[in-house]
């Protein structure tokens, strides 16, 4: 118990540093494509954090699993260079048992980036879009006070006075062949409802004009409702019925394979870890980071090819041929030697 307690805390001093550095590139990166976007849109402060904060399941799934794996194979490259490893080894403890006492946290942190990929993104990138649709919307929707011509959906409105969402002395007209329709309002309230704009005139009155009536109605509140058809296709309910509704229709797959490749990546390659991380600092020189960034390349690379061109087949095709490849790996440097 003492020696595994002893192989997490070094974990954990390894892994912290790492995670938070890459979680920081990371989080900037986002950010800076989230400011880019002011460029068609106006956000605040309080809008920039919230499409931040919707990033962060993204940012997580990239940077946990290589966080982890370089830190598992820092761990034991480290104990490797001080001999800690080989006093280790004496206590009977073979790389195949310290695989072993680092399988449970590796199983748990798989699930739980799967948990994050197939779970959390769709949701997080559903919100995102909707935020980003309403914003662009309210962008080409750019009522200018005391200027003729201008629309909202099929209405043609006339405003005197403008101040941000709120609008003085409106009118709206809209007409077709057998009705015409003239409403005013003392003043209006641009609104935004579940992505969809709508006015909300307040104090006014609505004359609706044929060829053979005039009708008035005189109202304290009214909805106009923005007629442009929203994009999406798709509701979000959760993300069940999210995957079902694009696999079944050959969507996303490559997605989807490449979120749970991705999860597993820690999980099946252990043998990598203690093949990387045994070492003889007397006679070897510790390559631990380069020969992990090497694999970690080589596994995303081999995972994006795979999904594109064999898609769901890749979700056995990749673990299996990495674990076989990841074994033999082990067995010719680190097996025959511990």
């Amino acid at each position: 118990m003492k020696i595994k307690s002893y192989l997490y805390s070094q974990l954990s001093l390894s892994f912290l540093p790492i995670f938070l550095g890459l979680y920081f590139i990371t989080s900037i990166i986002f950010l800076v494509k989230i400011a880019s976007l002011t460029s068609v849109i106006t956000i605040d402060a309080y809008e920039l954090f919230k499409l931040y904060l919707y990033s962060v399941p993204k940012i997580i799934f990239f940077t946990v699993p290589i966080s982890f794996f370089i830190s598992l194979v820092i761990t034991l490259a480290k104990l490797s260079s001080e001999y800690e490893l080989i006093v280790i080894t004496s206590f009977g403890l073979n790389p195949l048992k310290i695989l072993k006492i680092f399988f449970p946290a590796t199983f748990l942190l798989s699930i739980a980036l799967i948990i994050v990929s197939v779970g959390l993104i769709p949701k997080t990138n559903y919100l995102t879009e909707s935020f980003l649709e309403v914003k662009k919307k309210e962008a080409n929707f750019n009522i200018k006070a005391s200027e003729f011509g201008q629309k909202f959906g099929d209405w043609l409105i006339y405003i005197d006075a403008k101040d941000d969402k709120k609008y003085e002395k409106v009118k709206l007209f809209k007409t077709d062949n057998k009705l015409d329709q003239f409403i005013i309002a003392q003043s209006a309230v641009l609104d935004n409802k579940e992505g969809n704009l709508s006015f909300k005139l307040i104090d006014g009155k609505a004359f609706y004009i044929s060829h053979e009536e005039l009708n008035q109605i005189n109202y304290r509140t009214m909805d106009i409702n923005d007629s442009i058809t929203s994009k999406k296709k798709y509701t979000f309910t959760n993300s069940y019925d999210y995957w079902n509704y694009y696999l079944s229709k050959g969507q996303d797959i490559d997605d989807f394979t490449f979120y749970i490749l991705t999860s597993i990546f820690p999980l099946i390659s252990l043998f990598l870890v203690v093949a990387f991380g045994y070492y003889n600092p007397r006679y070897e020189k510790n390559r631990a980071i380069a020969l992990s960034l090497i694999a970690i390349v080589i596994y995303y690379i081999l995972t994006k090819y795979l999904t594109k061109n064999v898609l769901l087949h890749s979700l056995y095709i990749a673990p299996i041929l990495w674990s076989i490849g990841t074994y033999i790996l082990y067995s010719k440097l680190t097996k025959k030697l511990y």
